[in-house]
């Protein structure tokens, strides 16, 4: 069964105490509680393996997440299958596709371009996309752009991004998030963007929602986080406080978690470790 989402009001995204465990029976997401407004621009923040891409992937549908938990617009994402929920992550740049001889017309056109020409044009030309390159030949930015261009170019209503622009140049990824806010200003859509790059972001995010060990910790809106700019200014101010809170809570969540290996805090060094099943040791068969 699909559902497909009002096309006349941005979606909301509601999480219910949301616990998700992993095949193996390791916690990945615990108590996750989340309630982010129709046409918001989020900002998932966290260290790694803070539980960031479970829950863009339980947002997504591409899981299930027990009956109830999440909610896009008031459907469970997995059981509905709902469209226009778009999810951008590892797995969707390292398809091997954009890495053979074929060039970039061929590409769009496969999943749309000649039917979307007027986003598959700006797209091109915000991206800086140049439709001569062939893709086994071109840099991983440029190929990146593609890439972007290709998930993008059918419209959707929910975005999930899991650091997909760690490979463009700092224009590319301005005219990029730039045509996202707009995105969001001119039709009803719902973007959740993870990164760990800050530059110059403070004046794109309507919402922070701060993640650490699998749980939401903090989430709001800019203004309640106390972060604002000034649309007359270069956002200096501004940035430096986003990049100051989000600094503050990732090293709140290092000492919250303590030393990756327990026995570190103990004084134990790597060599004292050797042998005994530590850094070092033969892994047993």
């Amino acid at each position: 069964m699909s559902n497909s989402t009002d096309t006349k009001e941005a979606p909301s995204i509601d999480v219910q105490n949301l616990n998700y465990a992993f095949p193996d029976g390791s916690s990945g997401l615990q108590e996750v509680f989340l309630n982010l407004p129709p046409g918001s621009r989020s900002l998932l923040i966290g260290a790694n393996g803070a539980g960031k891409t479970t829950l863009l992937r339980l947002l997504s549908g591409k899981r299930m997440a027990p009956a109830g938990s999440v909610s896009i617009a008031g459907v469970d994402p997995f059981k509905f299958g709902l469209e226009g929920v778009t999810y951008l992550g590892l797995e969707w740049v390292l398809n091997p596709i954009v890495r053979t001889d074929i060039d970039v017309p061929t590409l769009l056109a496969s999943i749309g371009g000649d039917y979307y020409t007027e986003r598959r044009d700006e797209l091109v030309r915000i991206l800086d996309i140049d439709l001569a390159w062939r893709m086994h030949t071109v840099s991983d930015g440029e190929r990146r752009r593609v890439q972007l261009a290709m998930g993008l170019l059918r419209p959707w209503t929910i975005l999930l991004l899991d650091e997909i622009t760690v490979d463009l140049d700092l224009l590319s990824r301005s005219n990029f998030l730039a045509f996202l806010k707009r995105e969001t200003e001119t039709r009803p859509c719902t973007i959740v963007y993870a990164t760990h790059i800050l530059d110059n972001l403070a004046s794109w995010p309507t919402h922070l929602v701060h993640m650490s060990l699998g749980k939401v910790k903090k989430w709001g809106s800019m203004d309640q986080l106390n972060i604002r700019s000034d649309p007359n200014t270069r956002f200096v101010s501004a940035n430096s406080q986003l990049g100051e809170l989000v600094l503050q809570w990732l090293q709140e969540d290092l000492d919250e978690r303590g030393p990756r290996n327990g026995r570190m805090s103990e004084g134990k060094t790597y060599e004292s470790l050797e042998g005994k099943g530590g850094y070092g040791a033969e892994k047993k068969t």
